[in-house]
């Protein structure tokens, strides 16, 4: 190709990887071969892999600045200083964090390599996110959609001077170029290049794909709620997100309402001696109050979905607040941290609706009129405290919930990345529905054991002869009469929920923002 661009830095750097972008790349540009962000197939020659290798070990050589054959911080200050590359030191931290696979505190020839190849990958993924016109190339108005539809309102002038003057490494550190040629655009080579030894750690075009929505709604409580960018919150639309949230949470929840009140009966009268199967479970409940019978419980079960997402999104927004975060999207434990505790505020504000619902599925034929009613004979016969009955082991459930259940999702989210996305970050509908069904479903296994004393604890009033007891006594109560087999009771008809609950809040969720005038991405 004509014109052939130069490198930021070193011809070294500029060409180590393929220039398709595969991190199985092979031959590099040589000459004026290979740029404009052309993408290949690597279908490499012993030759061209040879070739590969001696560029990498040459840069890994260069960077090595005390020849022990491991790359320390100190190393790669002073070797990309070298090559007109300039990181600051927190920076360079990032890099041997990424890379450091044995946790020795310094990369290896091997872990340097397995670092350029995933890097690349990221920095691709990125690219082809920002290129909303397919054409190889990013232009000003592409970045200012980019960041328009991250929440972040840029104009296009300002556009320009990002693409550029972009200045690296300390604030008295050398004026580096993306726009090495003044085309006011930027290819892959240029991309590559500028990002292939800088650390990224939140790709935010990626994250915006994946967003743990609370669309995924099992009638659980959910403790990590969506983040909406600046300009969902500037524009209302993150309340016309929860509307539609709690709209599908209402349709899923009523749908699968005869499965979770068949739950809370299993978990509350199953024992060994009344070993209670999902058929005569459903028999038993439709003989002693009919069809209509299988609901009790489902109003307060979705009354309560208005209140705790309002209140568990105002208390999520405060804690970001408070940590003092200046990124739009949290890390992993963070998130962790602030979700945690706004379930665990929100579930403290409503908690007594989730006793006025167990005892609403527990209740006989004609023993309340109504929600009302159960309220106040809870409260004439058994005072204030029974609305917080099973609150400590409701509180304790939250942290195995929330970390499991965002574990697993991220850990998904980034197999699939690795494994499969290629052209682009955006897994699909499918992906994105079985990764938080899987999630979600391991966040309740671990939570169960805690999930069931609770209902137990709630109930305990209203089952004849059931002793007042601890936590922690009906736990050994459980385990020496029923085996750890006991503490999963109910866990059959809660598993069976999951599948329809989420295919259900998704359709209802999706046609809702249609109705509401939500954007879908």
């Amino acid at each position: 190709m004509p014109g052939a661009r130069r490198s930021l830095a070193s011809p070294v750097v500029s060409g180590v990887l393929c220039p398709c972008g595969s991190p199985h790349g092979s031959a590099v540009e040589s000459g004026g071969s290979g740029g404009g962000g052309n993408a290949g197939s690597c279908g490499r020659s012993l030759s061209e892999a040879s070739e590969q290798d001696r560029r990498l070990r040459a840069l890994f050589q260069k960077l090595d600045v005390n020849r022990d054959g491991a790359l320390c911080i100190h190393d790669l200050a002073v070797g990309l200083g070298r090559l007109g590359l300039h990181r600051t030191e927190l920076d360079l931290r990032k890099i041997v964090k990424a890379g450091d696979k044995d946790l020795d505190g310094q990369l290896d020839f091997e872990e340097f390599v397995h670092y350029l190849q995933d890097h690349e990958k990221k920095l691709r993924l990125v690219f082809k996110s920002l290129d909303k016109k397919n054409d190889g190339r990013i232009d000003a108005q592409e970045i200012v959609q980019s960041l328009r539809d991250l929440g972040v309102k840029i104009s296009e002038q300002q556009a320009e001077k990002i693409l550029k003057r972009i200045r690296t490494g300390h604030f008295w550190g050398p004026v580096t170029y993306m726009d090495k040629n003044g085309t006011m655009t930027i290819d892959w080579n240029e991309w590559r290049d500028y990002h292939l030894l800088h650390p990224v750690e939140n790709i935010p075009e990626i994250i915006l794909y994946w967003k743990h929505s609370t669309i995924f709604d099992v009638g659980e409580n959910l403790t990590v709620p969506d983040e909406f960018t600046v300009e969902e919150r500037q524009t209302g639309m993150w309340w016309r997100h929860l509307v539609a949230g709690g709209g599908a949470g209402a349709v899923s929840r009523t749908c699968t309402a005869p499965l979770d009140r068949l739950k809370v009966l299993m978990q509350v009268h199953a024992s060994r001696s009344n070993n209670m199967c999902i058929i005569g479970g459903f028999t038993q409940m439709i003989r002693e109050g009919g069809p209509r019978s299988l609901w009790r419980g489902n109003g307060i079960n979705v009354l309560k979905i208005a209140p705790e997402s309002a209140i568990k999104f105002m208390a999520y927004e405060q804690i970001k607040r408070f940590i003092g975060t200046d990124q739009e999207m949290l890390r992993i434990h963070e998130r962790l941290v602030a979700g945690s505790l706004a379930g665990a505020i929100a579930q403290s504000s409503i908690y007594p609706m989730e006793v006025l619902k167990t005892r609403m599925a527990l209740r006989k034929t004609g023993q309340y009129s109504g929600m009302l009613d159960c309220a106040k004979n809870i409260l004439a016969k058994e005072g204030m405290a029974a609305f917080y009955k099973g609150y400590i082991p409701n509180m304790l459930g939250i942290i195995p919930y929330a970390g499991i259940d965002l574990a697993v999702y991220e850990t998904l989210k980034n197999t699939w990345l690795q494994r499969y996305a290629v052209n682009s970050a955006d897994p699909g509908v499918f992906v994105l529905l079985a990764c938080g069904t899987i999630s979600s479903t391991c966040g309740q296994l671990a939570s169960y054991p805690l999930a069931l004393v609770r209902t137990r604890m709630q109930a305990q009033a209203s089952v004849e002869g059931a002793p007042e007891v601890t936590m922690r006594g009906l736990f050994k109560h459980i385990l020496k009469t029923e085996g750890a087999f006991g503490l999963y009771r109910g866990l059959a008809p809660n598993f069976m929920k999951v599948i329809p609950a989420v295919s259900i809040s998704y359709v209802v969720y999706e046609n809702l923002k249609m109705t509401l005038g939500v954007d879908s991405r």
